[in-house]
């Protein structure tokens, strides 16, 4: 078990490293945003390229950021029992929605996104809009960010079996919106 520990620890520290990618992304969408409507409104110039970078930089914050938001258990759920069961109730299931649910879509979207990504690379695809920008950076936002959701999902059943076979304590502790 405690080699698999390892390999969770790992995916957990790439999860992370991603994740300091995506709190940049967000940073550079907001200035280039800002930046962009006092040009646009202030200057009355603009540029398509502009305005597609903050989408892929948006792009990039949601797929490379959720990995870390599943590493701190602060995705979201349906609570209709979790919040009233015990710690190893949560843990069973959390299992049972990272094997049945998690990793079997984020397998298939990898597995679909690859190809989706590659023939836009091979074609160096560019954007409908008249100075757009070039696609397949967007679209290897894809196998990438379902890739690393898959991994990390790998590394919370590997943490999970090992609070259930007593070789690693954590909290399960989840708090429930309030709404």
């Amino acid at each position: 078990m405690s080699g698999l520990l390892k390999l969770a620890l790992g995916i957990d520290w790439f999860s992370t490293k991603l994740s300091k990618l995506a709190g940049w992304a967000v940073l550079a969408a907001a200035l280039i945003s800002a930046t962009n409507a006092v040009v646009r409104y202030g200057l009355d110039l603009s540029s398509n390229a502009w305005l597609e970078i903050q989408w892929y930089l948006f792009g990039t914050t949601v797929m490379l950021g959720a990995p870390v938001v599943l590493k701190l258990n602060e995705h979201v759920r349906v609570d209709i029992i979790y919040g009233k069961l015990r710690a190893r109730g949560q843990v069973l299931i959390d299992l049972f929605g990272l094997i049945f649910f998690l990793l079997p879509v984020m397998g298939l979207l990898t597995w679909l996104t690859v190809p989706f990504f590659w023939n836009m690379f091979v074609t160096q695809e560019m954007s409908g809009n008249i100075g757009g920008l070039i696609r397949w950076p967007a679209g290897l936002l894809l196998p990438l960010g379902f890739g690393a959701m898959f991994l990390q999902g790998v590394a919370e059943i590997i943490k999970r079996v090992a609070v259930l076979t007593g070789d690693l304590t954590m909290t399960t502790h989840y708090e429930k919106p309030v709404q």
